[in-house]
């Protein structure tokens, strides 16, 4: 019988399975797909390594049973749970580097029931995040004043996404080195052209990203309206302006990914058209 090898390192030989699998779902693999799609499987530019498992002494055929991505963040991507007990085993022989695990509900769980003994407790564990996708038109009015934030506009943009990223996270990314790697995470974003605003009065009333950008799905994150104007439809119109430029500006799938708890956000989605294609999850350390 044919049993799949230990996890291993893959590079550009395996360029071909990789994206085999990336494509074979591109929302949920939106995260890694990005960086693969950008600089390829050499971990110093990815930022982390790709690890694989496939079936013992078939490499050649090109094809990955399971996936996963070991950077900022612990991305299992498929498994199934011998390989996800490899992924354990080859992310056990050092230390820790990731601050979350994220991706597909069953392989982050699966990943994580091996990696707790180790790593647990962890902070918090977010086993059902429905993951939406919405590829036409959104059925809500874009806010026409929610527009891509300029880098000059840096400073005034900036404490309102570490509000969102406390209110989202439960802990303040300023910690450790005043804020200047975050800072610097959101000044790549605007540069970028991929974080967008409602300025009134010289305050962000309304936000939100696109994280990660694959060639076809871009995903939003940080979505986060001014508490002074919550109730009022700003979350809705706002993000239908970034699901209308990622869909009709840059000819891509808009998906995001939402707490099961948020019942507000989840009717707002609903709403914008979002449906759900699949199921997250995410450990937080």
């Amino acid at each position: 019988m044919l049993r799949l090898a230990g996890a291993r390192l893959l590079d550009e030989r395996d360029g071909q399975a990789v994206r085999a699998v990336l494509t074979a779902d591109p929302v949920a693999s939106c995260m890694v797909a990005a960086r693969v799609e950008s600089v390829g499987l050499d971990p110093w530019r990815l930022g982390g390594e790709v690890w694989g498992c496939d079936i013992r002494g078939l490499r050649t055929v090109g094809r990955l049973d399971a996936l996963c991505f070991a950077g900022p963040n612990l991305i299992p991507l498929r498994g199934k749970r011998s390989a996800l007990r490899a992924f354990a085993d080859r992310a056990l022989r050092r230390r820790r580097m990731c601050s979350s695990m994220v991706g597909p509900a069953e392989q982050v769980l699966g990943l994580w029931a091996e990696l707790e003994p180790d790593w647990g407790p962890a902070r918090e564990v977010r086993a059902d995040q429905p993951l939406m996708a919405i590829s036409s038109a959104p059925l809500v009015v874009p806010d026409p004043l929610v527009r891509p934030v300029r880098p000059d506009e840096l400073d005034r943009y900036l404490p309102a996404a570490v509000k969102m990223f406390i209110e989202e996270v439960g802990i303040d990314p300023r910690a450790g080195d005043g804020g200047a790697s975050y800072r610097a995470r959101v000044a790549e974003l605007i540069a970028g052209g991929r974080a967008f605003a409602r300025f009134e009065g010289g305050d962000v009333v309304f936000k939100a990203e696109i994280g990660a950008l694959s060639t076809a799905v871009g995903q939003i994150q940080g979505v986060w309206v001014h508490p002074d104007r919550r109730g009022h439809g700003l979350g809705a119109t706002g993000t239908a302006a970034v699901v209308q430029r990622l869909v009709t500006g840059m000819s891509r799938t808009a998906s995001l990914y939402v707490n099961g708890y948020n019942a507000p956000a989840r009717a707002v989605y609903d709403r914008i058209g979002f449906a759900q294609v699949g199921q997250y999850a995410t450990v937080l350390f």
